[in-house]
C-alpha cells in the first residue's frame, strides 16, 4: 500500500493512494490516528483496516490534484538516522574528494558510519531546496532509500531484522559539503533547513518483495547522475537494523536512510554543486519519484 500525507483546505491528513495514482482514500482518524506516524504505530491492524475501507468503497476519496503533498512524516518525532559511505563506489569517490573529514587509511568502512539529520530539515516532494541556507554554496545531493521502523527493535539480530521494517520511502540527503568537512561530525552540514526532501509516499514492506532488487536513480536537470541497486549496499538493511538496535531502542516511526551511491556532485572535477534553477529527481522502482526544485 502506498501511503501519503497531505494538506487539504488547510487541514493535515493522510491516506492510501489509489493504484492509478490519481486519488487518495482519506484515512485520517482511522483507529484514532490523526497522522501517518500514528497510523504506522497501529501496525498490521491499521493496514488491514485501510484494505477493508478500500474494498468496501467507503470513506472519502480525494483527487491528488486537489491536495498539497507533504512528506510522509512532515516533522518526524525523532532525528533521522543515516548511513555514510555505504556504497563502495561512493565511498571511494568521497574518500578522494578532499571533503571526507573522517577518512582513514581505507576508503571502505569496516562498520556502518552512522550520523543524524534534524527533523526540521524535512520537506515534501515539490518543495524547494533553498540553496541560500548554505552560506558556503557547496550544496550537494544524495539520493537514498530510507526504511521506516514498525515494530520497535531492541537487540535484534540480522535474521529477525526485516520483520521490524514497516515500509520504505525516498530521501534526498542534501548536504553542505564545506560545512560537513569543517565541522568533522556531519550533523551541521546535513541538517541545513530544507536539506531533507522525503517522499512522495511511504510504501509498505509487503509491496516490496525483494528490497535488494530496487533500482535507485538520481537526475539533476534530467541528467542521470546516480544509478545503483540496493543490492550494492556494503551493509545491508538487516545489518543496519541489527547494528543500531544493539545499543539504541529503535522506535516505531524511526527513519533510517541507508546511504547513497556514486555520482554525487563532489564526485566530478570540478564539483557539480546544486544551483538555483536546478531540479533534482530521485526515483526508486515502485516507490515513486521525489522531485524538488532548487532556489
Amino acid at each position: 500500500m502506498r501511503l501519503a500525507s497531505f494538506t487539504v483546505a488547510g487541514n493535515a491528513g493522510f491516506g492510501a493512494v489509489a493504484d492509478d495514482g490519481r486519488s487518495v482514500l482519506d484515512l485520517t482518524g482511522t483507529g484514532g490516528a490523526l497522522d501517518l506516524e500514528a497510523f504506522v504505530a497501529l501496525g498490521r491492524a491499521g493496514i488491514a483496516r485501510a484494505h477493508e475501507l478500500r474494498a468496501a468503497g467507503t470513506g472519502t476519496s480525494l483527487a491528488l490534484d486537489d491536495v498539497t503533498p507533504a512528506a510522509p512524516f512532515p516533522r518526524p518525532a525523532r532525528t533521522i538516522m543515516c548511513v555514510g559511505k555505504n556504497y563502495r563506489d561512493h565511498a571511494a569517490e568521497f574518500h578522494g574528494s578532499g571533503f571526507d573529514a573522517t577518512a582513514g587509511a581505507s576508503a571502505i568502512p569496516d562498520v556502518p558510519i552512522i550520523f543524524v539529520k534534524h527533523p526540521s530539515a524535512v520537506i515534501a516532494t515539490g518543495a524547494p531546496i533553498v540553496s541560500s541556507n548554505d552560506p558556503t554554496a557547496t550544496v550537494d545531493y544524495e539520493g537514498e532509500l530510507a526504511l521506516i521502523v514498525g515494530e520497535p527493535a531492541w537487540r535484534v539480530g540480522s535474521a529477525d531484522a526485516m520483520r521490524h521494517v514497516y515500509g520504505y520511502t525516498i530521501l534526498n540527503d542534501v548536504t553542505s559539503r564545506a560545512l560537513q568537512s569543517k565541522h568533522k561530525q556531519w550533523f551541521v552540514g546535513k541538517s541545513v533547513a530544507t536539506f531533507c526532501p522525503m517522499g512522495p509516499y511511504l510504501v509498505t514492506a509487503d509491496e516490496v518483495p525483494d528490497v535488494r532488487a530496487l533500482r535507485l536513480r538520481t537526475f539533476v536537470n534530467d541528467e542521470l547522475r546516480q544509478d545503483a541497486t540496493v543490492a550494492d549496499l556494503i551493509f545491508d538493511i538487516p545489518t543496519l537494523v541489527a547494528t543500531l538496535s544493539a545499543t539504541t531502542r529503535l522506535e516505531c516511526g524511526d527513519i533510517i536512510a541507508t546511504g547513497t551511491p556514486a555520482g554525487v556532485g563532489i564526485g566530478f572535477s570540478p564539483p557539480k554543486y546544486l544551483r538555483p534553477g536546478d531540479r533534482v529527481r530521485v526515483a526508486i522502482d515502485g516507490l515513486g519519484e521525489l522531485v524538488n526544485p532548487v532556489t
